[in-house]
């Protein structure tokens, strides 16, 4: 007989409206919690800057995977046509001028490598793939995408307290505050 060791996750409350949410994310925000997270049953309009997110940096990774896969297909293109197999077209050998014949392949790279490099920055980032969430072991996280609006503070974050914590939930205007436990499934 095995006993399964509980440990707490953070609290969830529940808000009873968008704008709700919004202002109480924005007191979430000002307390100093690092480490929490909103969810609605549909994107609200300015959450991330009441929440306090910065912009991703994906986009800098993706624009350099794009760069490299030009330098890539230039690198490619060049050693392949004018180093070690010089094409000759009407008696004129190939040379660094024949870029404009790079072009297809360059934008190809560029593409294909800006592409991998989305979807692997996305996941990295997002800490993704993650088979299962302690917030699913709540028993109104459900109604999050249907008609409920939450907010979660993980017990990871600094300013975490038991008693602390749920108080100041109760206090900005959260109800059905839930104590979430990780059962680490």
């Amino acid at each position: 007989m095995s006993s399964s060791v509980k440990r707490v996750y953070g609290y969830l409350a529940e808000f009873e409206s968008a704008s709700a949410l919004y202002k109480a994310a924005e007191k979430v925000r000002d307390a100093g919690f690092r480490k929490w997270d909103c969810y609605t049953p549909f994107p609200v309009h300015g959450l991330d800057d009441a929440m306090g997110i910065k912009r991703s940096i994906l986009p800098y990774f993706v624009f350099f995977g794009g760069l490299t896969g030009l330098i890539t297909a230039f690198l490619l293109s060049y050693v392949t046509q004018v180093g070690i197999y010089p094409t000759t077209v009407q008696g004129k050998p190939s040379n660094i001028f024949t870029v404009p014949a790079f072009f297809p392949i360059m934008f190809e790279l560029t593409v294909l490598f800006s592409g991998f490099t989305t979807l692997f920055g996305f996941l990295g980032l997002s800490q993704l793939p993650r088979w299962n969430h302690p917030i699913f072991a709540s028993r109104q996280i459900h109604r999050a995408t249907d008609d409920g609006y939450f907010i979660e503070i993980e017990a990871k974050d600094p300013k975490f307290s038991a008693e602390g914590t749920k108080g100041f939930l109760d206090e900005i205007g959260g109800e059905n505050i839930e104590l979430v436990e990780d059962d680490g499934t």
